[in-house]
């Protein structure tokens, strides 16, 4: 496989004694023989989920062993929709995969898909992906004192290790619903900022039910932050072998994947 420090291929030719040609031979070789996958893991219980784009219709859809943190299934699709993503699950169940849960970023068809696979599977919402979220519809300066006060029960997400944890951030957010019910009831509908707050409530509710599963089983991640850092260190490793094909580009995402199980 090529060398994935950020040389050239003359810098490499100079170390390595063979011709420049020779070493895009070799390289065209291995892209032209990528892996189609690796042998599935079939007694993995704990599922990452997410996907992470190249372009509009380039999407490297990866499942992730929460425990041994090694790659189960990837594959270059459009986008991640219910019709893409379901193939991979039920792949995954052919092969014997029977999750306990799978963790995701809370993509409506992505989970409706993993339910109509495994009925039973406790679905964990990323939180960090609801922290973000909220904090980018409420803004970095929210402007009312109840976008003030949400966003402060938002950064405390993170930090929520224990059900007492748990107990104080359902107080508050309890508590704000309480106290700012008929304000949210006469916001205007016609400005954003107004819209965004209410959009920012709605996405804890509906996260609410499966934001905690993970304080009643410790193997199941509460992010998906470890998608994130291996989607970080490919990006930057294939940003070091801009211009290949669409072929080519395809097959080096899959030799990525597999030299990392």
């Amino acid at each position: 496989m090529w060398v994935k420090e950020s040389y050239s291929i003359r810098q490499i030719s100079n170390i390595s004694g063979h011709s420049e040609a020779k070493l895009q031979r070799i390289k065209n070789y291995w892209l032209e023989h990528a892996p189609d996958n690796i042998e599935i893991d079939s007694t993995t219980k704990y599922l990452l989920f997410d996907g992470t784009y190249f372009d509009e219709k380039s999407c490297l859809a990866l499942f992730l062993n929460a425990v041994t943190k090694k790659p189960v299934l990837y594959k270059h699709i459009e986008r991640e929709s219910y019709y893409n993503v379901l193939p991979l699950l039920e792949e995954l169940k052919a092969e014997g995969v029977n999750p306990i849960s799978i963790t995701t970023d809370g993509q409506k068809q992505v989970i409706k898909a993993t339910l109509d696979v495994w009925p039973n599977i406790i679905t964990q919402r990323c939180l960090y992906h609801i922290q973000r979220q909220g904090l980018m519809w409420l803004r970095t300066y929210p402007r009312t004192k109840a976008g003030i006060e949400l966003k402060k029960i938002l950064l405390g997400l993170l930090l929520i290790k224990t059900k007492a944890d748990k107990e104080k951030f359902l107080h508050a957010w309890v508590k704000w619903q309480n106290k700012y019910a008929v304000f949210m009831k006469e916001l205007p509908s016609n400005e954003v900022a107004y819209k965004d707050l209410k959009r920012t409530r709605s996405l804890i509710k509906n996260a609410l039910p499966n934001m905690f599963h993970y304080l009643d089983d410790p193997n199941i991640p509460p992010t998906t932050n470890l998608l994130e850092g291996f989607f970080s260190h490919l990006k930057g490793d294939y940003n070091r072998h801009k211009g290949l094909s669409e072929k080519h580009k395809i097959a080096y995402l899959k030799w990525y994947c597999f030299l990392k199980k």
